[in-house]
């Protein structure tokens, strides 16, 4: 069963920043420290963008693979 662009987004979200949300994760670190809040801001910008530009096969993929992996441990 495929996984949609949006779902695919969302289980990926929940695997990197666990249950915060990620502009809140963003705002968290810059509170921590102003230049590691802008390189965090800028990590989550380049996420979304790849979230956006790659295939949804691909997308799938991915997903299911780091599942599988973090499975195994």
């Amino acid at each position: 069963m495929s996984v949609s662009k949006d779902e695919a987004k969302r289980l990926l979200e929940r695997m990197i920043f666990d249950d915060i949300q990620p502009r809140d994760w963003v705002d968290d670190v810059w509170g921590l420290s102003p230049t590691l809040g802008d390189g965090a801001a800028k990590l989550l910008d380049a996420f979304d963008i790849l979230i956006e530009c790659c295939p949804d096969d691909k997308l799938d993929n991915l997903v299911k693979s780091l599942y599988r992996e973090q499975l195994e441990f």
